[in-house]
């Protein structure tokens, strides 16, 4: 059973474990999580509520909630001291409980140095500045035609029509899947991604319809490294057919791994971003005027505050290896630790009027892409080349879109949006 099972007091009554917490607005739960920065930054909570799985099957006593930036950048950037190493931990490095009997396969996402630095080595071939050259101008090509596609569409949903479409065609660029496969791979990476979403699964059961999509990303991951394996070029596919654990090339299943780990992590940044960012410029035209007056130089620096703001992944946990102190608080070896970045994107320490959108705030030191460490985002660049690519589009060729009412994603773990109707006029 992971972690302690010795009982201990919470440390505060404030609920930032229930379902009904996480079902309140961003803002809202900010209330409760900028007490916590203030009173409490590192606190001992109960469980997630999961209704789906008893504690007595998860056994988890509770975890420790990590709020201020200080604090979410240590436990970052001392593996030695916070653990994602799943396997070793019996637990995910996710802040919802799991059945520790169903802990997944490990990516490197859930591995410790020096698995992590080895995994992290091959992945890393296709995010060198090169390979993001490579991609520039794939990238900027597939932009212009999802934005030149909803040209004078009337109303659509932004997600499905713009904000999902570029993160998924780049991640199979990147691997290097054939043109006439993109669509394909693509789609199986959304759904597997959204297959939680009875929108997307179309209600029938999550699991047998996230197999499917594993299945069909498998198989085009598999062939493709076959493939490279004689035809090398430049692309993940070709790091992962020439990488060799232990003088043995990668199994099928470290193949399968890494296609799930670029699904999921190439996924949320960006389409979370670009959904929150239009509906902030759109609510303050003062800051789209002022980036649109100088577009190239200002987009990078805005980028930064679109991430900030967006805060798309809220937590990530870990696990701690030994007794220590952090916050004032004794923290005990086995003990759940959940960073909460966007509780860090936040922070009044660092951020004067943190809620507030200002596209001239600089420095940004944002927890986007992680704390730091070794788990910080690899593909980072490729993250922002995706979003000035989709806003060089957005800002020139839709300056008259209707930005409606978006529909909010209710989930601990990514702040989404899940609709966002607007209006493109003819």
């Amino acid at each position: 059973m992971p972690g302690p099972t010795h009982p201990r007091p919470f440390t505060t009554d404030k609920d930032i474990s229930s379902a009904e917490f996480w079902s309140r607005s961003f803002v809202e739960r900010d209330e409760t999580f900028g007490w916590l920065r203030k009173n409490a930054p590192v606190s001992w909570h109960p469980p997630l509520e999961t209704p789906e799985l008893l504690p007595e099957v998860h056994g988890e006593p509770g975890f420790w909630a990590v709020v201020r930036a200080e604090d979410v950048a240590f436990v970052s950037r001392n593996h030695e001291l916070f653990s994602s190493d799943s396997k070793k931990h019996g637990r995910s490095v996710m802040f919802r409980p799991t059945d520790p009997s169903l802990v997944p396969a490990p990516t490197f996402l859930t591995m410790d140095p020096p698995e992590h630095t080895r995994y992290r080595r091959i992945m890393s071939a296709g995010f060198t500045p090169k390979a993001v050259n490579r991609l520039r101008g794939l990238i900027e090509q597939r932009a212009a035609r999802i934005v030149d596609r909803v040209m004078g569409a009337g109303e659509i949903d932004f997600v499905t029509e713009v904000s999902a479409k570029l993160p998924m065609m780049t991640v199979a660029d990147l691997v290097g899947v054939p043109e006439e496969l993109v669509e394909t791979f693509a789609e199986a990476g959304d759904r597997f991604v959204g297959a939680d979403d009875p929108e997307i699964n179309g209600g029938t059961d999550r699991t047998q319809f996230a197999m499917q999509q594993i299945r069909v990303l498998r198989e085009i991951g598999v062939d493709l490294v076959r493939h490279r394996r004689t035809h090398p070029t430049d692309d993940i596919a070709t790091a992962l057919a020439q990488a060799e654990f232990d003088g043995k090339p990668l199994s099928d299943d470290d193949i399968q791994s890494a296609m799930l780990l670029l699904s999921v992590a190439g996924n949320d940044t960006t389409k979370q971003t670009t959904s929150h960012s239009v509906v902030q410029l759109w609510k303050h035209p003062d800051q789209k005027a002022w980036l649109a007056e100088d577009f190239d130089g200002r987009i990078a620096a805005s980028i930064e505050e679109f991430i900030r703001h967006a805060s798309p992944v809220v937590e990530f946990a870990r696990t701690a290896t030994q007794d220590l102190e952090l916050g004032g608080q004794e923290i005990l070896a086995g003990d759940k630790v959940v960073v909460f970045y966007a509780s860090a994107n936040r922070d009044e320490a660092v951020f004067d009027q943190p809620h507030r959108f200002d596209l001239r705030r600089t420095p940004v030191p944002h927890y986007g892409f992680g704390g730091g460490g070794v788990h910080f985002c690899l593909g980072n660049g490729i993250a922002k080349a995706q979003l000035r690519a989709l806003f060089s589009n957005i800002l020139t060729k839709l300056p008259d879109m209707r930005v409606g009412e978006p529909e909010m994603l209710q989930s601990e773990f990514i702040h989404g949006i899940r609709h966002l109707p607007v209006v493109i006029p003819n």
